[in-house]
């Protein structure tokens, strides 16, 4: 049998040609045995022998370049959930400084408020306070002008006795 192409199938068409050359032998009368070409069988496993440690090769290539990409794929997952938290504990503050803000302002607001409120109660207080003292000073000019005509009616009527 020919040698087997690495290219073809390697390992696997080594042992496909080992199968069909024991599917393929000649029974021994009046038993399970079988007559093999031995040289054949011998060529084969040699040929076996020669592919594994190239398909060895390959299988730890492919496996330490799944492995790196796994690597590389939990790098690039634990830098995303590192962001999506720094993200998130950003947020959360920039949340806690709006909330605060917010309170402040509210807080300023009723400050503000309460202030016009008593303001506006000194400003009526002493609004009254300065109409009862015009209030006071009209009832004498009020007391002024009245007696003032009583006694000019006294005189009208004096005069005209």
């Amino acid at each position: 049998m020919s040698e087997i192409d690495d290219r073809t199938g390697g390992v696997q068409g080594v042992l496909e040609a080992l199968a069909a050359a024991v599917e393929q032998a000649r029974a021994m009368p009046m038993s399970s045995s079988v007559l093999v070409n031995r040289a054949e069988l011998l060529d084969l496993v040699d040929q076996a022998r020669a592919a594994l440690p190239a398909q060895l090769t390959r299988a730890d290539a492919l496996l330490a370049d799944a492995d790196a990409a796994r690597a590389d794929a939990r790098s690039e997952a634990e830098a995303i959930l590192a962001r999506a938290r720094e993200q998130a504990d950003r947020l959360v503050e920039a949340e806690a400084i709006t909330v605060e803000a917010r309170d402040r302002a509210a807080q300023l607001l009723a400050d503000a408020q309460e202030q016009a409120d008593a303001l506006r109660r000194d400003a009526d207080d002493y609004c009254d306070r300065r109409l009862a003292d015009f209030e006071i000073d009209l009832g004498k000019v009020l007391s002024q002008v009245q007696a003032g005509r009583a006694k000019l009616a006294g005189r009208l009527g004096a005069a005209g006795m």
